[in-house]
Formats: structure tokens, sequence, C-alpha cells
């Protein structure tokens, strides 16, 4: 794969052997930030875990208190009041069986899904589709809930969902690039600290092996895990 100048530029900037403080990395991943459009600020963690084990599956969702920085267009499967409940929380789909029709004919214009508690029957229909793109309502990470007005709240104000991939690694965005180094430092440790949190029964020896800062064109800088776990 051809790799551009810039980001040849932004690489030679980066000690790929060394795990930097934290603020160090953040600074440096805002500098290599040159692209013409705001970049997102994306956190890799690596973990010792085997998800093909239950006893091993990392999953959760966190609120960022600085927000994430994307507009995130939220659907949610409910019907009467809490259809307009959902509505009047700034929901940008609401349905029932019109909904999942889309969704089946592979229309999923939306980046989470919420359902009330009674619609799942419906919305289990679409695990295979939904499954895979991680977003399929779960009650473990709120998004199968009664309350659908203060989950919708949620998932527009910087609400992260969390799921170690098979390799054991879990991927999120945690910010823009245009936020302040103190803000984007207040999010990743927030994230770390649930992540931290949601350590499983069956994890053995070191739980968190490595983390990796970047934005969306730039390199990946490695953390000092320390810095930000104490």
């Amino acid at each position: 794969m051809a790799v551009g100048k810039r980001y040849k530029a932004a690489l030679s900037e980066v000690d790929r052997k060394k795990d930097y403080n934290i603020s160090d990395a953040i600074a440096l991943v805002k500098k290599n930030a040159t692209a013409k459009f705001d970049e997102s600020v994306e956190i890799a963690v690596n973990l010792g875990v085997d998800p093909r084990h239950a006893d091993q599956m990392v999953r959760g969702v966190i609120n960022l208190p600085n927000g994430t920085g994307k507009t995130v267009r939220v659907a949610v499967f409910a019907r009467d009041a809490k259809a307009d409940e959902a509505k009047a929380a700034g929901a940008d789909i609401v349905g029932a069986e019109e909904l999942m029709q889309q969704v089946l004919a592979g229309k999923i214009d939306f980046d989470r899904c919420i359902a009330t508690p009674d619609m799942m029957p419906l919305v289990g229909r679409l695990g295979k589709v939904l499954g895979p793109r991680n977003m399929m309502p779960n009650p473990k990470v709120g998004t199968v809930t009664p309350d659908v007005g203060a989950a919708v709240k949620a998932a527009k104000g910087g609400a992260v969902e969390f799921r170690v991939e098979k390799a054991g690694i879990l991927h999120s965005g945690v910010g823009k690039t245009s936020f302040g180094a103190e803000a984007l430092l207040e999010n990743i440790k927030t994230y770390v600290n649930a992540v931290s949190k949601a350590k499983p029964s069956g994890a053995k020896g070191t739980y968190i092996k490595r983390i990796t800062i970047s934005s969306t064109m730039g390199p990946g800088v490695h953390v000092d895990v320390s810095s930000i776990v104490s």
C-alpha cells in the first residue's frame, strides 16, 4: 500500500518502540492530525483475554464526559407512548414492523439501535443483520430498556459501546482532534477506567497489555499504560 507524504512525515515524529506518557501521546496525535477535516481520535486496547470463552468476554458502555464529537443517528424500536418518548428525546428513526423490514432490506440509516423490552421478539429477527455490526440492542449495555428517553439522550450525548474483537482488541472513538488536550485526556481515562472495571472473571495474567491512540489519518502512538491506569 502506498503511503502518502503527510503520513510519512507524521510517522517520522513517532518513536514506534516507545511507550509515551498519555499527555505526550495526546499532544503528538494532535500535532500529527494535518488532514483538512476534524479527525477523530481513536483508541485501541489490547487485552489479555480470549473472547471465544464466555468468561473472557469484555463489553460495556460508557458515557464520555466530553462526548465523542460525532453526530450519532439513533433508531428506536418502540410503539405508542414509548415511541413518542423516543421522538421527544431526539431519536432519528422510530418504528416497529416497518423499521424491521427496512433493516432486513439492508437500509440501516443509524449508528445506534435501542429497543423497549416488549419489542425484542421482533428485534430478535434482526440478529444476523445487526449482530455483525455490533448494533444489536442488549440490556447489558442499556440499549434494551423501558426508559428509551434516557437511552436516546445518552447515545446522542457521547455514550460509547465497547466490545472486544476476536483478537482481544477493543477499538473506539474517544473524541476529535479539535478537542482540547484536557478534554481528550479526561475522555481517555474515563474509557480505560470503564474497560478496567469490565475485567471478566476468566481473565488471567496481564489484563490491559497495550494502549494505542491515533487520529483518523495519523499513525498510532503507543501509550505507557501506567500513565493512565494507576
